[in-house]
């Protein structure tokens, strides 16, 4: 028996077995993506004014009411959109977009690592020059503080507002733009059986 063959045949088999689970892994990126859209066009919204200052006077962005306006709706009707799975591929670019413009406007300088981690081989000067602060934050919870309730959920850190996210989130979305939303788990899916069954 030639082992070629028989490998073929068990790949192929199972290929064919897991087929009609195809619609599962957008359908994880999806739900793992939307809330987090969601929530950060929803905090864009409710605070449309100290949005546009922000893209405006932070950030330098021309026609900061414009961008402001574009992200929140991008985020927020996109976020709704993914997570029904309606027009993926479509709003998976402004998405997309929008993850550059944060990455590249906000997050760049700051290098990777969204945490920072000395202990990493990503950690930057900037994330080693935070240990000697956590360090201190660490040293007065102790003396002013009940430091093992303080920690009690989770040890401290300092934020280091890196790309990794954004990188993440957009490449997460250009997997969607490539599959859509998923056989059988999105909306997408049906409207496109229920045109062809008509046509």
């Amino acid at each position: 028996m030639n082992p070629i063959a028989t490998y073929n045949r068990v790949y192929e088999t199972t290929l064919d077995r897991l087929r009609p689970l195809d619609g599962v892994p957008p359908l994880l990126l999806r739900l793992i993506l939307a809330p987090v859209m969601i929530q950060g066009g929803w905090v864009k919204a409710t605070g449309f004014s100290a949005t546009v200052s922000w893209f405006g006077n932070t950030l330098g962005m021309p026609l900061p009411e414009v961008m402001a306006f574009l992200a929140t709706a991008a985020e927020l009707g996109g976020g709704i959109m993914l997570l029904a799975g309606f027009a993926t591929r479509l709003v998976a670019v402004p998405l997309m977009i929008t993850m550059l413009v944060a990455a590249f406007t906000v997050h760049w300088e700051n290098g990777w690592l969204v945490l920072s981690d000395a202990s990493s081989w990503l950690a930057n000067d900037r994330v080693m020059e935070a240990v000697a602060r956590k360090a201190e934050i660490i040293a007065i919870l102790k003396e002013h503080g009940d430091y093992g309730w303080l920690t009690g959920r989770g040890r401290v850190t300092i934020l280091n507002n890196g790309i990794e996210f954004a990188a993440m989130y957009f490449v997460m979305l250009l997997s969607l733009l490539f599959t859509g939303g998923g056989r059988y788990t999105s909306i997408d899916y049906w409207l496109a059986r229920m045109t062809k069954g008509s046509a």
